[in-house]
């Protein structure tokens, strides 16, 4: 009974590291309005919307598990949308050291390859 449960923690450990694998994303394969708030983020602002740079709680554990408030996260212009729409980049240390991109509202991500 022992080694199943052994077994069963071991087999979950593992899943949930394959879940934090995060794909890559080169630049150029970013929308354009991407690389322009990536532009801003080096820059250090000014941003377009209040809430970018606000700490992004990773709450579904989709990206490597870091201490609160590693994590920020910046709006990306949806063309066409109304409000801040589902595109984003996420950044990680301070300053920046690590840059993903979702365009599902946190559903996937995909490091960005600078």
């Amino acid at each position: 009974m022992r080694r199943l449960v052994l077994a069963l923690l071991a087999a979950l450990a593992c899943a949930g590291a394959q879940a934090r694998e995060v794909r890559g994303i080169r630049l150029a394969e970013l929308p354009a309005e991407a690389r322009e708030t990536l532009r801003l983020i080096d820059a250090g602002g000014p941003f377009p919307y209040r809430r970018d740079g606000i700490v992004f709680q990773n709450r579904e554990r989709r990206l490597p598990e870091q201490p609160r408030g590693y994590y920020r996260e910046y709006t990306v212009p949806t063309p066409g949308s109304r409000d801040r729409g589902a595109r984003r980049i996420v950044t990680g240390d301070k300053p920046p050291a690590v840059f993903y991109y979702t365009a599902d509202h946190y559903k996937t991500f995909r490091r960005i390859q600078r």
